[in-house]
C-alpha cells in the first residue's frame, strides 16, 4: 500500500476519528505504527545512534482521535527500545522546544492544525527544527516496507512529563523581562486580556500565563480542550471564529483579545475597539516588534500582502521580501537570507504563522502574542497597538477567488496560464508587472484601471489557482476583475465559475 497520500507538505495528514475508519486515508494504528517506526529509523540514520540510545517526546492537540494515535506512536517507539517522554496535551511549538529543554533526539506532535475534528496528523521535529517535505516523503516510502506485527510492547520506559507548565513559565519570564519587572510577580495587573482557544490546546495561555501575571481574564472563552470543536473552528482566519473573539472583546471591554488555532502555532488578536488584527495588520505589528532596536532588516512574507504593508515596513527601516505561500517556504527563505549574511528577524505568513530569528525560527502563536502583550503592558495608556498601526494604509476592497484546474498535469497547465498572463499585461498602458514576483504573477493597475493589483498563482499542493485582487478605491476590485475575466475566459480547463458569479456574467 502506498502511504504517499498522507503527505501534506511537511506534515502527515489523514482521517483520525474511528467513524472514518473506512476512509482511504485513515490513520489506523498499524499505519501510525509504521510511520513511527520509520521516524525512529530516520533518527538513527541521522544521528548514528541505536534505538536504545534515542529519546523522543510525544504530544497531541485536543482532537478526539489524539489519545488513540499518541498511544500508537508511544507504544511503537517504546517497543523499539526508544525512551519516550509523553507530554500529552501540548502545543506544536512546545513540542519543538521539548527537544531542547528535555534533551530529546526528536519529537512527534499529533495534530491536524485548524482542520475539522475528524482529521488528524503527525508533525516531526529534531533540535534543528521541523522536518522538510523531502524528509516526510522518505519516512512514508520507508514506512511502506515495515512490518510491525512482531513488535513487543513495553520494551522501554514511557515517562509522563507536564512540559506545558515549563513552557508557560518560559513565556511568563519573557513578559517579566520585556516589561522590566523580573522581580515583580504581577506585571499585568490592571490589564484585561481575554483568550479564545477554540477548544484546542491554547487555554493554558489564559490561566498559566496571563492570570498568573495578574491580568484579568474574565470573558475568555472555549478554554477547555474539546476535540469536537463545538463552538467554532479554531482558526484565526475563519470569519466565524474572528467574529466570536471580536464580540467577546467588545462585550467584556477587554484591552486585548487573543485567538489561537488548535495547536497554537498560529494566532490572531483583537484590539480594545473590537477591531481584528489579522493578515496585513498582524504582519505590520509583528514587523514593528521585530524591527525594534534595529536600523534595518529584511521581513519575509508570503505573496498576498498589500501594497500598504510594503510601504509600512519600509517606513520602519525594513525591506519587504515577498515570497511564496506556505509557512515553511517563508521560514526557509528567512533562514537562507540570514545564512547569506542579511539580517532577517521575521518570517510571517498572512495566515498567522510567524517565526522570529531569536526564537529558533519557530512559528509559535503564543510567542508572537507574548511579544504583543509586552507592547501593551509597556504602554500604560492601552493605546500602543492602535498607535503603532495608525500609519498602515489598508486597501478599500479585497477579494479572493479560486479556480479549479481540470487536468492531471495541473502544474504545467497553471504555469502556462501564468506565462500567458504576463504576456497580456507586460506592455499594456496603465498596468505594471511587479518587479518582485516570486510566486505567480502580480500586476498593478493605475487609478484609471482599478487602482490596485491582482495576483494569480498556483496552489502549493492542490489543482487550484487562487486569484487575489485588492484596490485602494471603492469599485476598483470589480474593475480589475472584469478586465482579468477577458483573459481568463479563454482557458477551458479552468473552472472560472467563481469570477463569473462575482462579476455577474
Amino acid at each position: 500500500m502506498s502511504l504517499m497520500g498522507f503527505k501534506s507538505g511537511t506534515d502527515i495528514r489523514g482521517f483520525g476519528a474511528e467513524d472514518f475508519s473506512e476512509e482511504k486515508l485513515y490513520l489506523s494504528d498499524e499505519i501510525v505504527s509504521k510511520i513511527s517506526y520509520a521516524f525512529a529509523d530516520w533518527l538513527c540514520k541521522r544521528s548514528g545512534k541505536e534505538y536504545k540510545e534515542l529519546t523522543v517526546s510525544v504530544g497531541r492537540d485536543s482532537r478526539v482521535s489524539g489519545p488513540r494515535i499518541i498511544k500508537a506512536v508511544a507504544d511503537t517507539l517504546s517497543a523499539l527500545g526508544v525512551a519516550v517522554i509523553n507530554c500529552s496535551l501540548a502545543s506544536t511549538p512546545a513540542m519543538f522546544m521539548s527537544t531542547l529543554d528535555l534533551a530529546c533526539d526528536g519529537a512527534v506532535q499529533i495534530t491536524a492544525s485548524h482542520h475539522p475534528w475528524e482529521r488528524n496528523g503527525l508533525k516531526f521535529f529534531t533540535p534543528d527544527g521541523g522536518l522538510e517535505g523531502s524528509d516526510i516523503a522518505e519516512l512514508l516510502t520507508n514506512a511502506e516496507g515495515i512490518s510491525v506485527a512482531d513488535l513487543k510492547t513495553d520494551a522501554a520506559k514511557i515517562t509522563d512529563v507536564d512540559y506545558m507548565s515549563d513552557y508557560a513559565a518560559r513565556l511568563r519570564d519573557m513578559i517579566k523581562k520585556g516589561v522590566n519587572a523580573e522581580n515583580y510577580e504581577k506585571p499585568l495587573e490592571g490589564f484585561k486580556i481575554i483568550v479564545d482557544a477554540g477548544n484546542g490546546v491554547g487555554g493554558f495561555y489564559a490561566e498559566n500565563v496571563l492570570l498568573s501575571l495578574g491580568a484579568y481574564i474574565t470573558g475568555s472563552q472555549f478554554l477547555e480542550p474539546d476535540g469536537m470543536f463545538p463552538n467554532h473552528i479554531p482558526n484565526p482566519e475563519n470569519p466565524t471564529a474572528m467574529e466570536s473573539i471580536c464580540s467577546a472583546v467588545t462585550n467584556s471591554k477587554a484591552d486585548l483579545g487573543i485567538i489561537f488555532d488548535t495547536d497554537v502555532d498560529r494566532a490572531g488578536c483583537v484590539d480594545r475597539n473590537g477591531e481584528e488584527i489579522n493578515r496585513n495588520r498582524l504582519v505590520a505589528l509583528a514587523s514593528y516588534i521585530a524591527m525594534e532596536g534595529h536600523d534595518s532588516g529584511v521581513i519575509v512574507t508570503d505573496s498576498v500582502t498589500s501594497d500598504g504593508l510594503k510601504t509600512y515596513i519600509e517606513s520602519i527601516g525594513g525591506e519587504h521580501y515577498r515570497f511564496k505561500r506556505g509557512y515553511r517556504n517563508v521560514i526557509n527563505k528567512q533562514i537562507e537570507l540570514n545564512n547569506e549574511g542579511k539580517f532577517c528577524p521575521l518570517a510571517i505568513e498572512t495566515s498567522g504563522h510567524a517565526a522570529f530569528k531569536e526564537n529558533y525560527y519557530l512559528d509559535d502563536g503564543a510567542y508572537l502574542m507574548t511579544k504583543i502583550v509586552i507592547l501593551l503592558a509597556r504602554d500604560k495608556t492601552g493605546n500602543a497597538i492602535q498607535n503603532i498601526l495608525a500609519p498602515l494604509k489598508e486597501p478599500a476592497e479585497a477579494k479572493e477567488l479560486r479556480f479549479a484546474i481540470g487536468c492531471e498535469d495541473f502544474k504545467s497547465y497553471g504555469e502556462d496560464v501564468i506565462a500567458k498572463l504576463e504576456k497580456r499585461y507586460e506592455n499594456r498602458k496603465g498596468w505594471k508587472i511587479a518587479d518582485d514576483n516570486r510566486e505567480g504573477m502580480r500586476i498593478s493597475a493605475d487609478k484609471e484601471n482599478g487602482d490596485g493589483w491582482l495576483l494569480l498563482r498556483l496552489s502549493v499542493h492542490d489543482p487550484i489557482m487562487p486569484l487575489n485582487i485588492e484596490s485602494n478605491s471603492v469599485g476598483g476590485v470589480m474593475q480589475i476583475a472584469k478586465d482579468f475575466y477577458e483573459f481568463i475566459k479563454a482557458f477551458d480547463l479552468l473552472d472560472i465559475t467563481p469570477i463569473e458569479k462575482f462579476i455577474g456574467e
